[in-house]
C-alpha cells in the first residue's frame, strides 16, 4: 500500500512539473508589450528682428487741471440765488456761484463814498480862487461822481501844490478808504473764474458763513491732468509733446493725452520722475484710474515677445533643425508688464510662442505646421 502512495505522488510530481515547464515556456515566447515614444508638438515663430518702440506703461489718476477751492473772505448769512448750491450743479463764467448778505457793509461803504463826495465839494470854492485851471476838471469828477456805481478814479494831479491842496483837505485818504470798503463788498459775490461744475458744497442756503470758512470745490471738466511716475532711466527720454496713448483698467476704452510737463527732480527714495499728461475727452470725470502707455525710445536689431517665454530672465528656447529645442541666451533691453524686449537672436530662427512644460535642451520636439 505505501508501494502505491508513493508510486502515485512521484506520477502526480512529475505530471505537475511537466505542466508547469510548459506554462513558463509559453510565457517566455509571447512578445513584450511595446511603449510608443511621445513627441510633444510645439507652436513656432519666425524671428523678425526690426525697431521695437520702448512703451513705459504707467498709471494714475485725473485731477481737473482748473480747480479751485471756494474759501469766504467775508462773513455773513449765505443768500438764496438761482441755482441751487450743491454738487453736480454748473455754471458758466463770470455766473455768480454763491452771495453773502451784505446790507450793512452797503450801507458803510455809500456812507465814506457820501463822505468823498462831501470833501470834494467843500474844496471846489478854494480850487476856483487859488487854481482856476484845475477847477473844471474837479466839477467835472463831481458831475461824473454817482453812488450807486464804483467811485471813479481821482483826476491826475497837474501840480505838486494842487496835489499837497487836495492832500490836506484828506480827500486822498477818504478815496482809497472807499476802494478798500468796494473791494471787500465785491467780496460777498463769489463769480464762477471759467465754466465748470460743482463737485463739493459745504454750506446751504441760509448758513452762517465765516470768513476763511471752505465753502466747496469747483473744476473745469473739459480737461484733466494725469501725474504720473516714470523710472529715471528714461528721464531723457520724455519730452514735452509726445502723444500718450491712455485706456481705462479693462482696456474697454481708449483715450489719447500729451505730456505737458516733465519734473526736474527725480524723487529718491523710489528713484523715479513724475510726468504729467493733458486729456481731454466727454467720458472721463476727476478720479478716474488710467493707464498709460508712453514712448520713451526704440531698440534697433530686436524683437519683442511674453515675460512667460523668457527663461530665467536670460534665455529662450528656439527649435533647431525642425526638431530639437535648444536654449539660446538673449539679452533683455526692457520689462513691460507682460511683454520683454530682447536681442541676440538671428533672424529666421525659431523660436517658441507657447510655453512647454517639463522643456529642457536637446527635447526632440514636433512643430505645428497649421495656421
Amino acid at each position: 500500500m505505501r508501494k502505491i502512495i508513493l508510486t502515485t505522488l512521484g506520477i502526480l510530481a512529475v505530471v505537475g512539473a511537466i505542466i508547469l515547464g510548459n506554462y513558463l515556456v509559453e510565457k517566455s515566447l509571447k512578445p513584450r508589450p511595446k511603449f510608443k515614444k511621445s513627441i510633444k508638438t510645439v507652436f513656432v515663430s519666425n524671428v523678425k528682428n526690426k525697431d521695437i518702440p520702448i512703451i513705459i506703461t504707467a498709471s494714475g489718476n485725473l485731477v481737473a487741471k482748473n480747480k479751485i477751492d471756494l474759501f469766504s473772505e467775508v462773513q455773513g448769512v449765505l443768500k438764496t440765488s438761482k441755482k441751487a448750491f450743491k454738487p453736480g450743479t454748473k455754471y458758466n463764467r463770470g455766473e455768480i456761484l454763491l452771495s453773502i448778505k451784505s446790507d450793512e457793509f452797503y450801507a458803510s461803504l455809500q456812507s465814506q463814498k457820501s463822505n468823498l463826495f462831501n470833501l470834494i465839494t467843500a474844496i471846489l470854492p478854494d480850487i476856483r480862487l487859488d487854481y482856476p485851471s484845475e477847477f473844471k476838471k474837479w466839477e467835472t469828477y463831481l458831475q461824473g461822481f454817482e453812488m450807486s456805481k464804483p467811485v471813479p478814479k481821482l483826476p491826475n494831479f497837474s501840480t505838486d501844490k494842487e496835489k499837497y491842496f487836495i492832500s490836506g483837505r484828506g480827500i486822498l485818504t477818504a478815496y482809497y478808504n472807499v476802494n478798500n470798503l468796494e473791494v471787500r463788498y465785491s467780496k460777498h459775490q463769489i463769480k464762477a473764474p471759467f465754466s465748470g461744475i460743482l463737485t463739493e458744497a459745504l454750506v446751504s442756503s441760509g448758513t452762517l458763513v465765516r470768513s476763511g470758512q471752505k465753502l466747496g470745490e469747483f473744476i473745469d471738466p473739459s480737461i484733466y491732468e494725469m501725474e504720473v511716475s516714470v523710472n529715471s532711466e528714461f528721464a531723457d527720454l520724455l519730452k514735452v509733446g509726445n502723444s500718450v496713448a491712455l485706456s481705462n483698467l479693462e482696456k474697454t476704452k481708449n483715450y489719447k493725452g500729451t505730456v505737458v510737463r516733465v519734473n526736474g527732480k527725480v524723487d529718491q527714495v523710489s528713484q523715479t520722475i513724475k510726468a504729467y499728461i493733458d486729456v481731454k475727452h466727454p467720458d472721463l470725470k476727476e478720479g478716474m484710474f488710467l493707464e498709460a502707455d508712453l514712448t520713451a525710445k526704440s531698440e534697433s536689431n530686436a524683437i519683442e515677445i511674453s515675460r512667460k517665454l523668457l527663461v530665467d530672465n536670460r534665455a529662450v528656447y528656439t527649435v533647431k533643425n525642425d526638431s530639437v529645442l535648444s536654449l539660446v541666451n538673449v539679452k533683455p533691453v526692457y520689462f513691460g508688464s507682460d511683454k520683454v524686449v530682447v536681442k541676440g537672436l538671428n533672424n529666421n530662427d525659431k523660436i517658441l510662442t507657447q510655453t512647454l512644460p517639463g522643456a529642457f535642451d536637446g527635447m526632440i520636439v514636433k512643430i505645428n505646421k497649421k495656421k
